[in-house]
């Protein structure tokens, strides 16, 4: 988290509003491995279909990622900027389309990406996704 509210505060935002649901995923006992080490031992293995062993299993950051986005529908402004890392966030887009958790796998979410996303005219939609 901490590296998220850095990046608020650089983008002007000084007293973001903090919250859990935004934390990196718990990798458990992948934490600190790449995908390719994680590969090595298990060849098929996804984030979004297997979990981590010891951390948080798919639905859990699905779960997550659906709250964020009903604290998000509840902001009376009606616009939210999220600072986060790549994999809750993929999984707030499939949240917020509601489409499922697995999808998150194909959205590539590159570092400083710009992403929105926004009622359409009749579902909610990913308008941009990873513009830099």
């Amino acid at each position: 988290m901490q590296r998220a509210l850095r990046t608020a505060e650089f983008a002007g935002f000084e007293h973001p509003q903090i919250t859990v649901l935004l934390k990196e995923v718990d990798y458990g006992r992948y934490e600190g491995l790449t995908s390719s080490q994680i590969h090595e031992s298990e060849p098929g293995w996804e984030l979004y279909k297997d979990g981590s062993p010891g951390g948080e299993t798919p639905a859990q950051v699905y779960a997550r990622a659906q709250a964020f986005v009903g604290l998000a529908r509840q902001r009376s402004e009606g616009r939210v900027i999220a600072f986060g890392h790549g994999h809750i966030l993929r999984a707030v887009a499939v949240a917020w389309i509601g489409a499922g958790i697995t999808v998150a796998a194909g959205l590539q979410l590159d570092v400083a990406s710009l992403n929105i996303l926004r009622d359409g005219d009749d579902r909610r939609v990913i308008a941009l996704w990873n513009a830099s």
